[in-house]
């Protein structure tokens, strides 16, 4: 079997994660989180939609990790994410960053906020 070593140019990876936790380049984040090309953020929750907003210039897609579990979003948070011009995919959060690192690893203009597991 041949390994690869992965290198990630435009963001820091999703290391791991736990209760109440996200570790991300290294770094220990209590709490949600948003982290993409311009680093990583605190994220309180579906109401905090400005640093989400501001993602609309630099990524195409925005994964939303909704914690442990699958949930929808908020009807108007989605639509306020789709009129910026930013694509959205929800799930949950451990398979959202699972998701992330790949297309990360594959140079997509990708960014991920994530509710705590």
């Amino acid at each position: 079997m041949r390994l690869n070593e992965i290198s990630y140019t435009n963001a820091a990876p999703i290391d791991g994660y736990g209760p109440g936790f996200f570790r991300i380049g290294g770094q220990v984040y209590q709490g949600g989180v948003v982290t993409g090309p311009a680093g990583t953020t605190s994220w309180s929750g579906y109401i905090d939609e400005a640093p989400l907003l501001a993602l609309a210039d630099t990524v195409d897609v925005l994964f939303i990790g909704t914690g442990a579990d699958l949930s929808h979003i908020p009807a108007d948070l989605r639509a306020a994410l789709e009129n910026a011009g930013l694509g959205v995919e929800i799930m949950n959060s451990p398979a959202a960053c699972r998701t992330y690192n790949v297309l990360l690893s594959e140079g997509r203009r990708i960014a991920l906020a994530l509710l705590p597991v």
